[in-house]
């Protein structure tokens, strides 16, 4: 059985390279976690298979106990990506259709003007990744569900804090959220997706209304390392930068092979077996947790030919980073286009790197702490 110690700096470091080996000497890999260890799949198919079935479940624990969180708040964290069954498809129906890939595109010309004011305020030595890439998703949510512009910057302020990973100030961002949320979904807005929501009202409970915005945010954020990460790879591949700007229609499609090959989810929400079952012939137990190496699917050479290369015609629109089935990631939509929207407006500005990127130690997300860039016209 192979096993990964995600405390190993060499794994941190380059989880791509331990993820494949896992990968290549099986099915099944173990990971070891203080506290928590856990089973992972590392092939492509076995992962879209394990992710649709309901012998494998969510649990609504990954916010309680959160230093700094009333205990008053824990039924706002749970949101629907915490749920199974029943309660997760009616909420899922309801809320489907604020993020179908329709309204995202309509969407397109709301998030353009957000993303030029950002970069039209970048100081003269911008950290991309503290300046830009995770202000730009806050923003676009705010507008999205319909935070007043006043209370816009909290969001922002929040928003970093999510973004950042920093585990230590999490519990500061979520009362602020909360609290945001419930007024919000108090004043009736007139326009957005929690306005659509509200009209529902008869369907939906304000606490239900306060958890979706919740979800909103936790899960929008992944365009922030998503950004991130695409400029420290694409930056040192001039001649893909020359095709993006040749041929932008090649955009799309880059997006997504960005998310296979450098997206920032290395795992998937841990699922919880409800019964002994048999992967492979590796037995896990009733309770045990058992996860998805997406940094092993997604490059799995039974799926993605020559998949160790970097490749934006490839049309990597199998790619499991936004997740699969039930819980398929409700904004991947939105993210793909706040993503293309962004990445294109850097090109065309021609942005350099200015030094190194700082890559975070993180077991359990690729994303950078540090982006520094210079900015061109």
């Amino acid at each position: 059985m192979y096993e990964i110690d995600l405390s190993d700096p060499a794994v941190i470091t380059d989880p791509f390279t331990a993820y494949n080996r896992a990968r290549e000497a099986g099915p099944v890999a173990r990971l070891n976690v203080p506290g928590m260890p856990m089973w992972a799949l590392t092939g492509h198919d076995d992962a879209r298979a394990m992710l649709t079935d309901p012998r494998f479940a969510i649990r609504a624990a990954s916010f309680v106990g959160i230093p700094g969180v009333p205990d008053s708040y824990g039924t706002y964290l749970r949101t629907m990506s915490e749920m199974d069954g029943p309660d997760h498809l009616r909420l899922r129906r309801l809320a489907a259709p604020g993020f179908t890939a329709r309204r995202a595109q309509d969407f397109r010309p709301v998030v353009e003007p957000i993303v030029d004011k950002l970069l039209a305020s970048l100081p003269s030595e911008p950290d991309l990744l503290r300046d830009f890439a995770r202000p730009l998703p806050m923003l676009v949510i705010c507008e999205l569900v319909g935070i007043p512009e006043p209370d816009r910057a909290a969001w922002v302020e929040w928003g970093a804090i999510v973004a950042s990973g920093d585990g230590a100030r999490f519990g500061e961002a979520i009362p602020g959220i909360i609290e945001g949320a419930k007024a919000l979904v108090a004043a009736r807005p007139e326009t957005g997706v929690v306005a659509d929501l509200v009209r529902q009202e008869d369907r939906l409970t304000d606490t239900e209304l306060v958890s979706l915005v919740w979800h909103i945010v936790l899960a929008g954020q992944t365009p922030a390392n998503l950004i991130a990460n695409a400029v420290a790879d694409l930056w040192t591949r001039p001649e893909d930068l020359a095709a993006l700007r040749a041929e932008p229609a090649l955009w799309p499609g880059a997006v997504e092979e960005l998310m296979r090959w450098c997206g920032p989810q290395l795992l998937t929400v841990p699922r919880f077996a409800a019964e002994d079952v048999d992967l492979h012939g590796v037995r896990v137990a009733a309770g045990e947790m058992v996860t998805v190496a997406i940094a092993a699917a997604n490059r799995d050479p039974r799926v993605f030919a020559d998949p160790d290369r970097f490749d934006l015609r490839r049309g990597a629109a199998t790619q499991i980073g936004f997740g699969h089935g039930p819980h398929f990631c409700l904004g991947a939509a939105h993210a793909r286009v706040q993503t293309e929207v962004a990445l294109a407006a850097l090109v065309s500005r021609g942005l350099t790197l200015a030094g190194e990127p700082v890559r975070a130690m993180d077991p359990g997300t690729w994303r950078l702490d540090e982006l520094p860039v210079r900015m061109g016209v």
